[in-house]
């Protein structure tokens, strides 16, 4: 929990730097705040064809529906803790539309080219599955209690999907956090218990090599440290983690805090306005 005056400063920040959405979403965190605001606000983020883009996500600044966007509206939804007709409607329209012919959501996808992007979203691959994010896609339906999809068969082949990029080699491991994110996403939500778990061993046992989890307070760069894998009490990674690490990860996080109340970025911004977002 921060301090009163890190919490504060944190408010500064974000009445005079940022978006609508967020700072809706900051009131209904700490202040008593409308969820129907926040969603109001999430919807000026969806196309008519029912997918989230316009820089949703920061450092995608397209206005055509991508997977990751939709991920973040997905995970805003769930934070309010409502259900809304509207965008859940279109969200499954959408899903179901840009579905690949072998299940699954690609990473980003062909339409993005030439619209600003972060160099690490350039020369993906636009036509295959990929387990970021169709692990996340799936894992937040799946706790959302959106099982009205189960039976569909859009849902199913992306189930197939995201199973086969875990099962297909024995050795696989997670490509780093932004993968492994992914994994636990949707192997701790998935209904088979019984498939998923010596993929959850397999992760596990990854999980606690050393430097996976970043517990260096002081490293610089773009390390993922202690509150990255366990923002929350209940994250999947925090039973790799001492209490006393939390404890110090916490206090630098709350030396780290900038005069203005915001954090400093571990990777280069696309744009000022990105930055801000």
């Amino acid at each position: 929990m921060p301090s009163h005056f890190a919490l504060e400063k944190a408010r500064s920040f974000l009445l005079l730097n940022a978006r609508l959405i967020d700072r809706l979403r900051f009131r209904f965190h700490w202040e008593e705040g409308s969820a129907e605001a926040v969603l109001q606000a999430l919807k000026a983020y969806q196309n008519p064809d029912g997918g989230f883009g316009h820089a949703l996500e920061p450092d995608i600044r397209c206005p055509h529906s991508q997977p990751v966007p939709l991920e973040v509206a997905l995970d805003v939804i769930a934070e309010t803790g409502l259900r809304d007709k509207q965008l859940e409607d279109g969200i499954v329209r959408w899903l179901k539309a840009a579905s690949l012919p072998q299940g699954g959501w690609p990473i980003i996808r062909g339409d993005a080219a030439g619209w600003p992007l972060s160099p690490w979203w350039e020369g993906l691959d636009t036509s295959a599955p990929s387990i970021n994010p169709t692990g996340t896609l799936l894992g937040i339906l799946y706790r959302s209690g959106w099982t009205e999809l189960a039976g569909q068969d859009w849902f199913q082949a992306a189930e197939r999907s995201a199973w086969r990029m875990l099962e297909r080699d024995p050795d696989r491991e997670p490509q780093g956090y932004h993968e492994a994110v992914h994994w636990i996403a949707f192997l701790n939500a998935a209904p088979d218990r019984e498939r998923a778990e010596p993929l959850l061993r397999r992760l596990d046992a990854w999980l606690r090599k050393p430097g996976v989890i970043g517990l260096d307070f002081h490293a610089e760069g773009y390390v993922h440290k202690v509150l990255d894998w366990a923002p929350e009490p209940n994250a999947y990674a925090r039973k790799f983690i001492e209490d006393v690490a939390v404890e110090e990860h916490l206090d630098a996080m709350e030396r780290e805090q900038e005069e203005d109340g915001g954090w400093p970025m571990s990777f280069p911004a696309l744009s000022p306005a990105a930055e801000m977002e």
